[in-house]
């Protein structure tokens, strides 16, 4: 019998049994008077009914031109700048060193044990040639940084867009689950072949022999696309495009690591050199015996690498990661409630970073003294011109303490980048929405990175000191005190850099990542080839570091230091005023 309330007739209530499978009973249909039959999920809402068929790879085509669109400008230069360092890396060697008897003295730097440790395994340094040399010194920096450009790409395009929730929205459309990873491994493809042909190029215009050439390309094609493959795993792993990226950087550490242990043992490498992806790589020996069938173990595994990310995407859902993230404390630590812890929480995981990878490298560095006070008397001229001063072994310490600054330079750059990235991803609207100034919060950032950076610098002149210390037959541990003062004496020019990039960012905040990355690359070249270049005064002013002087050759000059100082503060003060002014957020 029907039901009535307040005098309307209601439906009687179905049939026992009724809807048990969460299918309602039928109910017409206005329109046609037809019955239909709503499928309801458990809440009552109408369930979603799943795409059938939808094919994997789904919309591949469309997601690789967008991320074209999207990296038009950044992977480019990715690819000009690994081909213009490899036509650099092919054409340098041939002025530095212009004969047969100048590169046999150069080659003994490179088949030492140190020397072996720091840039490979040494094929050929018998029977030097400048293609050798270009192969057993430089290529493998050409390999790490092809290497470093996939494994940012990959991590850009797969967990970067799943972490800021763009993954989710176009997955809602006709995207099938392996399209987003596939389009940006095409993608990775597609950029290592281009740096390929471009450092083919390079020593070909250099008059390399043509097997050999296309080898070292080849390779970095090749160690490039195993480490994209590493990235596509730690994508799944991590639900951090930060922690992704540190982890497939770690791992290219790692082989980096390895491969130093089994190169410095013996001329060739030894079987720990077999351990590591770069080793493989190595194992190639360009020029010398032109072995094409390592790339078999790179390619073989960046396969297998490539297939276990997409396995691994299939055991998660969108956003999600493999690893658990661990979890917090019940209750904040108290500094976590002031700007400066967490300006310092922010921070810490970028500068730590860096400050282990400079570190390491300074100490190896300074290892390298006692094979310059070897090769002193044989060494060109136009190598000894880098480094200041009558003593060349001091003049080179004395370089790689302004060398060690530019990175450092860098590191500060990052982190102003990464201070950038909170408040584009509104971040730093949060932080400012509690009672905190705009000065106070800007203020705490950049206290951090000046106290960072100036730890950085201590650390990396005492490790050259003690790297030095160990190496030197003569008085080795004399010299810890001036590495030490040398590392200290390269803030000026870092904290003038990180004033420049700071009111950069409080005024025209899209330049200033581009701009930081300028001053410490044509830093870098000018503190290393500017005495070679013979470029007007104008320009080497230009250069942030080359107004410091080269201690512990050179006494220390304080106006220059003075100057900097003062740029690094105005910098910082028109980066608050700017800051304190524009809107939160702009890009």
């Amino acid at each position: 019998m029907p039901v009535t309330t307040h005098g309307t007739p209601m439906p009687a209530p179905p049939p026992a049994g009724a809807g048990t499978s969460g299918e309602h009973p039928a109910t017409p249909d206005p329109a046609s008077g037809a019955t239909a039959r709503v499928r309801r999920g458990h809440s009552g809402a109408p369930a979603r009914t799943p795409a059938r068929g939808r094919r994997p790879l789904a919309g591949l085509g469309t997601l690789l031109r967008l991320m074209l669109r999207r990296d038009r400008i950044r992977l480019t230069v990715w690819v000009l700048g690994a081909g213009l360092l490899g036509f650099y890396f092919a054409h340098a060697i041939q002025t530095i060193a212009e004969d047969e008897e100048q590169l046999r003295s150069l080659a003994g730097l490179y088949a030492d044990p140190i020397g072996r440790m720091m840039v490979g395994p040494g094929f050929g340094m018998d029977a030097p040639t400048h293609a050798r040399f270009y192969a057993a010194g430089y290529a493998l920096f050409l390999y790490i940084l092809v290497a470093l450009m996939s494994i940012f790409t990959v991590v850009r395009h797969t967990r970067a867009e799943e972490q800021t929730g763009r993954a989710e929205l176009l997955r809602a459309g006709p995207v099938g689950r392996h399209a987003t990873l596939a389009a940006a491994l095409l993608l990775v493809t597609a950029a290592n072949l281009g740096a390929a042909a471009l450092i083919a190029a390079g020593a070909l215009t250099a008059g390399y022999e043509t097997e050999g050439s296309l080898l070292v390309a080849a390779t970095s094609a090749a160690v490039g696309l195993l480490f994209a493959g590493a990235a596509s795993v730690t994508a799944q792993l991590s639900e951090s495009s930060r922690r992704a990226s540190a982890m497939a950087g770690g791992l290219l550490g790692l082989a980096y690591l390895i491969r130093m242990g089994g190169d410095s043992a013996e001329v060739g490498g030894s079987a720990l050199s077999w351990a590591s992806p770069l080793g493989w790589s190595q194992q190639t020996a360009p020029y010398v015996d032109d072995l094409w069938w390592p790339l078999a173990l790179l390619g073989g595994g960046a396969v297998l690498l490539a297939l276990l990310g997409f396995l691994l995407s299939t055991r998660r859902d969108v956003g999600a990661s493999l690893l658990p993230a661990r979890l917090g404390r019940a209750e904040a630590r108290p500094v976590l409630g002031t700007p400066l812890g967490l300006a310092a929480r922010t921070l810490a995981g970028g500068l730590r970073g860096w400050g282990i990878a400079l570190v390491l490298a300074a100490l190896m560095f300074g290892a390298y003294a006692q094979s310059m006070v070897d090769a002193a008397d044989s060494l060109p001229e136009e190598m000894a011109q880098i480094f200041a001063g009558e003593d060349l072994m001091r003049g080179y310490l004395a370089y790689i303490a302004l060398f060690m600054g530019v990175f450092v330079a860098a590191a500060g750059v990052g982190a102003l980048q990464q201070m950038r990235g909170e408040e584009v991803r509104g971040r730093a609207e949060y932080g400012l929405s509690v009672p905190v100034s705009r000065t106070t919060w800007l203020g705490a950032h950049l206290t951090v990175i000046a106290g960072g950076l100036l730890l950085i610098l201590a650390l990396v002149g005492a490790a050259m000191g003690v790297g030095a210390g160990l190496s030197l037959e003569v008085d080795g541990w004399s010299h810890f005190r001036d590495l030490f003062l040398a590392g200290l004496l390269q803030a000026p020019a870092v904290l003038a850099a990180v004033g420049i990039v700071a009111a950069l960012l409080g005024w025209l905040p899209r330049l200033a990542g581009a701009v930081g990355w300028v001053l410490v690359g044509f830093g870098g070249v000018m503190s290393t080839f500017g005495s070679l270049l013979d470029l007007p005064e104008a320009a080497q002013d230009l250069n942030l570091f080359g107004h410091l002087a080269e201690y512990p050759v050179e006494e220390v000059e304080w106006a220059p230091v003075l100057w900097l100082l003062a740029i690094a503060a105005l910098g910082m003060l028109l980066g608050i005023l700017g800051w304190h002014r524009r809107e939160v957020g702009r890009v």
